[in-house]
């Protein structure tokens, strides 16, 4: 998996778990950390870190590592 170390850390850090446990198949309430309030973190901290906003139903299908990646791109960002 392609993923950007500022991006890897946005994970790590929204959802309080290490960077080992973020691979592609890590999704939403795949492991109990990422519950409904981490989602929010998560999205809140993607927002903040690249200068974005995400629509509601972007915000929805940002569901696991693969879907926020390419939800990212959608906006420009490079990953």
């Amino acid at each position: 998996m392609n993923m950007s170390p500022k991006l890897q850390e946005i994970f790590a850090t929204a959802l309080a778990i290490s960077s080992d446990q973020i691979t592609a198949d890590l999704a939403y309430q795949s492991v109990p950390e990422w519950d409904s309030m981490s989602h929010m973190i998560l999205i809140s901290e993607l927002e903040s870190s690249y200068a974005i906003a995400i629509e509601t139903e972007d915000l929805l299908e940002m569901n696991s590592v693969p879907n926020v990646i390419s939800g990212l791109q959608k906006y420009g960002v490079e990953i």
